[in-house]
């Protein structure tokens, strides 16, 4: 295939605790994105992974061919490890429950696999060093199958490195066996060292292998059970919490009971039904019509345990220091059980330190007030001192256009699930006070259902009329559903806060006629004033210079009306406010062309400095105690 290229050009991240493009290549071993203008195809090129490659393939097909449509990403997860079709909502609710790794294929599922293969050939009558000559050879190529994840590529080169010493009749210690394992995995692709699942699958390994004495024990399996799912939740909750920002506190319990369900009922039947399917179709497919709905049954369950409140701890991303801090208490914990001494005051230092990464949030004294990237969008978070009290303005989203079929997902990109909660679970942020939207446009309430959905909401505010526009429906059903409590609010109206006061200065009437109805929300002390005006347009700039002509003098902070359209930011406002610093909320070369250029043209000629989240990345302006304000972008 010949194909042209042209460099893709470089687009800030949405924010710190969003998906990392440049991490994501960095781990995979790249340096960086072109983008395909052209390309003609001339051929295929053979070898041994595009083969596989291809066999991966036609066994997604396959199951989808042969399995029902609610059993089908379970199979192809379990199986081949791809979980490409598995709905959002049910991985939530496995995220929740702290489960989502019996969908990657780990050692165990290995293992059962070598087991199986191994006792069929035995069974068959093949000599066991035959055996283990044929399973040498085979397990990469199930590697590959499985979709080359690493934890499978763990369980393989650990098995294959036995098997290789048991040749030479020097069997290794499973310790060296792993070792040696790590070594040639970083020798051969060093950049695999920073992708999530090599870390949690040799953490969770080792965790095992030096936890042998403990294990022994104890011949009770519930007990071991509870050790193997102890050690593992232990050694593993530093890094989820800095890598995913939250844990769920009902992994412990519920791996207790799914892990075993899964490993020995759930996946040994899907084994059987798919080789079924190629031995006896007919009657793998009566087998599916049976298992099905007792499946779907357990669906409903997991759905409904994961729906339960109160389930998740997420205190705040955590320092680097914090994390390491928090390894040497775990693996001081470890060694006391281990040797049954100093129990006491390790198990302090372990609840030490789980104290401070819990208070952590709520020691900043500094008022932080973030303007978020979210593409063509708005969303402002305004956290207070001491986490004392978060209003979060707009949520972004999307304006949703036809596309061609080959473009559409089977999970739409959304903003809220997307960027804007994964900014509030890194910052720790559980409950927002105040939702306020400004307007009845997708591009700045979209999102408000996924974080209603993700955090606890209050309250919110919305400018009156608005919630009839049918843009507005899904959010009103969700909102009837959370019980949350909706505040039509206009000029003079107020939000309660101990360390700023915060009035609504528009709309001025009850009549919703669009943009130039846009709440506008000022925020303001002794030491600073900030005006949020959504996207308001320059009538309703007019209208804030003659009704409040003395109180928007001289800002510290606007945020610029409309992403910078043409239709606002009217120079006799700009000259009135004349703030040290503006935002514009637009999105990185958008189709609208935000911001104008005569809008760019009247910042410069006013010696007015702004920021544009689309090309400068989430700003964030913070206040300290002192009333001294600085900006900063990533």
């Amino acid at each position: 295939m010949n194909i042209l290229t042209e460099e893709i050009p470089n687009r800030p991240s949405s924010h710190m605790y969003a998906f990392d493009m440049d991490n994501y290549l960095k781990s995979n071993g790249a340096v960086g994105q072109l983008q395909i203008t052209q390309f003609e195809f001339v051929g295929y090129k053979k070898g041994l992974t595009n083969f596989m490659a291809g066999q991966r393939f036609k066994m997604m097909q396959h199951i989808q061919n042969h399995f029902p449509l609610s059993l089908q990403a379970e199979a192809e997860a379990l199986l081949i490890g791809s979980r490409e079709q598995m709905h959002s909502e049910m991985q939530n609710a496995y995220q929740t429950l702290g489960i989502t790794h019996l969908f990657a294929i780990s050692g165990l599922h290995v293992a059962l696999i070598v087991w199986l293969i191994f006792e069929t050939m035995i069974r068959l009558g093949v000599r066991r060093e035959t055996a283990n000559w044929l399973l040498l050879f085979a397990l990469p190529l199930y590697a590959c199958l499985a979709g080359g994840a690493p934890s499978v590529w763990r369980s393989v080169s650990v098995t294959e490195i036995v098997l290789i010493s048991m040749f030479f009749q020097r069997k290794i210690a499973m310790e060296d066996a792993f070792s040696l394992s790590i070594i040639g995995f970083i020798f051969i692709t060093p950049w695999i060292i920073f992708q999530i699942g090599f870390q949690l699958s040799y953490l969770a390994a080792f965790s095992l292998i030096y936890s042998s004495i403990l294990l022994k024990s104890s011949t009770s399996y519930l007990l071991q059970s509870f050790i193997i799912t102890a050690v593992c939740q232990l050694i593993v909750f530093p890094i989820l919490l800095y890598h995913f920002y939250e844990i769920s506190f009902s992994s412990f319990l519920a791996n207790l009971i799914f892990v075993p369900l899964f490993s020995f009922i759930i996946l040994p039947i899907n084994l059987l039904l798919l080789l079924l399917t190629f031995l006896l179709p007919s009657l793998s497919g009566s087998l599916l019509i049976l298992y099905e709905p007792v499946r779907n049954l357990l669906d409903v369950l997991i759905l409904k345990l994961g729906a339960l409140p109160y389930q998740m701890w997420n205190p705040k991303k955590p320092e680097i220091w914090i994390v390491l801090l928090a390894y040497i208490s775990v693996l001081i914990l470890f060694v006391s059980v281990e040797r049954r001494k100093n129990l006491f005051s390790s198990a302090v230092l372990f609840l030490f330190v789980i104290g401070c990464i819990q208070l952590a949030p709520y020691t900043d004294s500094s008022t932080k007030i973030t303007f978020v990237n979210v593409g063509q969008g708005d969303c402002i978070l305004i956290e207070m001192p001491f986490r004392k009290q978060v209003i979060m303005i707009d949520t972004g989203g999307l304006l949703r256009f036809d596309q061609e079929s080959w473009k559409q997902t089977n999970e739409p990109y959304e903003i809220g699930r997307q960027v804007v909660l994964p900014l509030l679970k890194g910052k720790g942020i559980n409950t927002v006070d105040t939702l306020v939207i400004t307007h009845a446009d997708a591009d700045h309430m979209e999102g408000a259902e996924e974080v209603i959905r993700g955090v606890r909401v209050k309250e919110i505010h919305i400018t009156p009329g608005s919630a009839e526009k049918e843009v507005m429906d899904d959010l009103s059903v969700e909102i009837e559903k959370q019980h949350i409590p909706v505040f039509e609010k206009k000029a003079g109206d107020t939000i309660l806060s101990d360390y700023f006061q915060f009035q609504y200065l528009y709309p001025m009437d009850e009549i919703y006629e669009g943009n130039n109805d846009s709440l506008v929300l000022s925020m303001r002390n002794n030491d600073f004033h900030g005006l949020f005006i959504g996207d308001l347009e320059e009538q309703g700039e007019l209208d804030l210079i003659n009704y409040y002509s003395q109180a928007i003098q001289n800002l510290n902070l606007l945020k610029i009306g409309h992403h910078g359209s043409k239709t606002s930011s009217n120079e006799q406002f700009l000259r009135l406010v004349q703030p040290r610093v503006a935002i514009i909320q637009a999105g990185f070369e958008n189709r609208y062309g935000h911001p104008h250029k005569d809008v760019v043209e009247r910042l410069e000629n006013l010696s007015i400095p702004y920021l544009q989240t689309g090309t400068d990345g989430t700003v964030e302006v913070e206040i300290n105690k002192n009333g001294d304000i600085s900006v900063s972008i990533p």
